[in-house]
């Protein structure tokens, strides 16, 4: 499960979604997240689908990533998604026990909860899996450029998102590998009672964060033997511009929050 995990990986491509800026990708991914939640109906969620599927394709990454980016917080939509039919009242009632009542109401909600997280996991991988770690960093960064006049440490905080995002696929590999030598001296991660497994997480996580330290430190040591000193008089390598294709996505943006508010009533 760990070598499927999508954070911090990326597909290389020449598709459109690849060829945006990556700051056109972060705003947008943000404004998508807003805008999702103006959908209550059928037709709302429906536009919203095709515009994600519309982007998906765009990316000419084959569906399967997806889904692999839906599938580790499954079983956390689901509950969510019970709880929601569960406990929600109004409509028609469909079954009652005690406290517990199932409606047509509660039933339209957890469908519509269901597809505002799956379609939120879409876009949101969408975007990992198009744009460089390094290039997300760079994003943040010039996005977050004015607050640095009020005193906020902006590319200190670009350092460290960039160093995360590099660094967790490489976790997660050495994770896998400490689990595997795990395996072979007879651990069975998936056996016993919930603290049972817990416990047998803890080989795990002790050489994983000694691993992490030492990489930390030897990072530090690289850094300041190379000069760094920070963001004061640095200059950028990779150059962000704008293009046509990011004012045509934006535009495409704007088109679908207008169309979100007229039928949001129907």
């Amino acid at each position: 499960m760990l070598d499927k995990l999508l954070l911090g990986r990326y597909l290389q491509g020449d598709s459109f979604v690849h060829q945006l800026d990556p700051r056109t990708k972060f705003i947008s991914t943000f404004v998508f997240i807003i805008i999702i939640f103006l959908a209550n109906n059928w037709l709302t969620y429906l536009i919203l689908a095709i515009f994600t599927l519309v982007a998906l394709l765009a990316s000419k990454i084959p569906m399967k990533f997806f889904w692999n980016g839906v599938k580790p917080l499954l079983w956390v939509i689901l509950f969510t998604v019970v709880l929601q039919m569960l406990f929600t009242s109004g409509g028609d009632v469909y079954f009652e026990w005690s406290f517990i009542k199932v409606t047509s109401f509660g039933v339209i909600n957890a469908v519509y909860i269901f597809l505002r997280f799956v379609l939120i996991i879409f876009i949101s991988t969408l975007m990992t899996l198009t744009t460089p770690p390094l290039q997300i960093a760079d994003a943040m960064e010039s996005i977050m450029k004015p607050l640095g006049k009020i005193g906020v440490p902006v590319h200190e905080i670009a350092l460290m998102l960039s160093i995360a995002l590099r660094f967790v696929p490489t976790l997660m590999d050495e994770a896998q590998k400490i689990m595997n030598a795990q395996r072979a001296r007879g651990v069975d991660f998936g056996e016993g009672n919930l603290f049972e497994q817990m416990k047998a997480i803890i080989p795990i996580l002790i050489p994983l964060f000694v691993s992490s330290f030492n990489r930390a430190e030897e990072l530090a040591t690289a850094m300041e033997a190379r000069g760094y000193q920070g963001g004061t008089g640095r200059t950028k390598y990779r150059v962000l511009t704008y293009g046509k294709k990011d004012g045509v996505t934006a535009l495409t943006l704007v088109v679908l929050t207008i169309a979100l508010v007229i039928f949001r009533g129907q």
